[in-house]
């Protein structure tokens, strides 16, 4: 029964995107909330699936562990940007500084220094 309603689902959802482009006459706001409700409908009627069931535990017992995090203040999320950012100014630094090098011993092995 389950691959019956997630048949169901699918088909629903093609219903609503073929109708989204056959009613191009109407204004896009209308087809655009046609189109929303249509997936609301596709999504509760998966929903009621067996994988649908698994899903949406899944997606709870993901935003019960998201709640469980310690994230960080406004200060340490300041104070790291800062870090990477200087390290990122000075490897970039370097990085200039060994193609310079570089770009002027290639030069002079060449016999195009100046």
């Amino acid at each position: 029964m389950d691959t019956v309603k997630l048949m169901l689902s699918v088909a629903i959802l093609i219903a609503g995107i073929v109708g989204f482009y056959l009613l191009e006459a109407q204004p896009l706001w209308m087809r655009l909330l046609g189109l929303l409700a249509v997936v609301a409908v596709a999504v509760v009627v998966a929903l009621m699936t067996e994988p649908g069931r698994r899903m949406k535990s899944f997606f709870s017992s993901a935003r019960t562990e998201v709640r469980k995090v310690v994230w960080p203040t406004r200060q340490e999320t300041l104070q790291t940007t800062l870090v990477i950012f200087i390290a990122v100014l000075l490897t970039s630094l370097f990085l200039w500084a060994v193609d310079s090098i570089l770009f002027v011993l290639v030069r002079w092995f060449t016999g195009h220094g100046g």
